[in-house]
């Protein structure tokens, strides 16, 4: 079964085929023939394939880029291979055709190129098309956009993760990464639920997780400053804020501002939830959406802090869950993460 989770990096392709949207077409001869050459790199369980290649093929031609290649994501390649293959192939452009494992895997080996990163939203976050305020559920409008829209430099997470073993492996990130709360959870996801409802299979697991009392104790460093001590809940770094279901976890996050916002949650009792709960969908959801909201003061809250920084190293007492765009990366020992600033190329609505 092929999976948008990518615990860590494959080196070796795991690309079946590239094969032109057109039947009499072979994947490299575009390359050589035209100046911009699009690639796909899908996950054949989130797209409806036949559909995809019809509406590329419409876009395609009426934006006059030449003939799209394709490339299949695996079980063991979540998309790094695949992206590989397709700028060897003379792409100018690569589309993420599926859910966010599949965004961050292509984005890991795009960020290098000078190939730009489009976005087909198929899976059940569609985490950086949200926070981009891209369609979500439009084909041909995100195709459009793919095609003949306009390119937007946003900030890039780096991340190196350390193991029990001493090993340490580098991620990249388009959206957040993050130890307590968020990665207990999608530990806790039923996988065969998440697939039949989509994200209110979280709920479930959000339940299970606020039963766990467990505190994350660890030492932190932002900036290359001094190192504190610190417990908490939740930490949470991001690159960009929003989340499905209307939820605004980093209301002053930005994506092309060259800084991380980070989140420390330490709730203390049912009333400390109670707290960052009204902050998170009261006030960070509805209240910061008016068009008046700049002139309202915010509330102060215990229970939850902010910090922006461009780097933080966290060292921790006991080994933790991580999460890294949404999917579950393993046990961690600590993690450094920095941000590079305009690292990521994307395609944007022209304006």
């Amino acid at each position: 079964m092929t999976t948008d989770t990518d615990p860590t990096p494959p080196v070796t392709s795991g690309a079946d085929a590239a094969t032109a949207s057109s039947a009499d077409s072979t994947a490299t001869a575009p390359a050589s023939q035209a100046t911009r050459v699009a690639a796909v790199v899908y996950n054949p369980i989130k797209i409806d394939l036949d559909a995809v290649k019809a509406a590329v093929a419409r876009a395609e031609g009426a934006a006059g880029w030449g003939t799209t290649l394709w490339f299949e994501t695996s079980e063991d390649d979540a998309g790094q291979g695949p992206a590989r293959e397709a700028l060897e192939a003379g792409a100018t452009m690569v589309i993420a055709a599926g859910g966010d494992g599949t965004v961050r895997a292509v984005a890991e080996t795009v960020h290098a190129s000078d190939a730009s990163l489009a976005l087909l939203p198929s899976g059940t976050g569609n985490l950086l098309a949200r926070n981009l305020k891209l369609t979500l559920e439009d084909l041909d409008n995100s195709l459009e956009t793919a095609f003949s829209g306009e390119d937007r430099d946003i900030d890039l997470g780096m991340l190196e993760i350390r193991r029990e073993d001493g090993s340490s492996s580098e991620h990249v990130y388009v959206v957040m990464t993050g130890l307590g709360i968020d990665a207990k959870m999608l530990a806790n996801t039923d996988d065969d639920l998440k697939a039949k409802v989509g994200w209110l299979a979280y709920v479930k697991a959000l339940v299970a997780t606020l039963r766990d009392e467990n505190q994350l104790v660890f030492r932190y460093r932002i900036d290359g400053g001094k190192q504190r001590d610190m417990h908490a809940h939740t930490i949470i770094v991001g690159n960009c804020g929003a989340l499905p279901a209307n939820i605004v976890l980093l209301p002053d996050a930005a994506i092309d501002d060259g800084l991380f916002d980070i989140l420390l949650l330490r709730p203390k009792g049912v009333r400390g939830w109670a707290h960052i709960l009204f902050k998170v969908f009261w006030e960070n959801g509805v209240v910061r959406r008016l068009p008046f909201a700049d002139k309202l003061p915010g509330t102060e809250n215990e229970a939850l802090r902010y910090v922006k920084a461009k780097q933080i190293e966290v060292e921790l007492k006991s080994p933790e869950d991580i999460e890294v765009d949404g999917d579950g990366f393993g046990v961690a020992t600590g993690f450094r993460t920095w941000i590079e600033p305009g690292g990521l190329t994307v395609r944007v609505p022209r304006s």
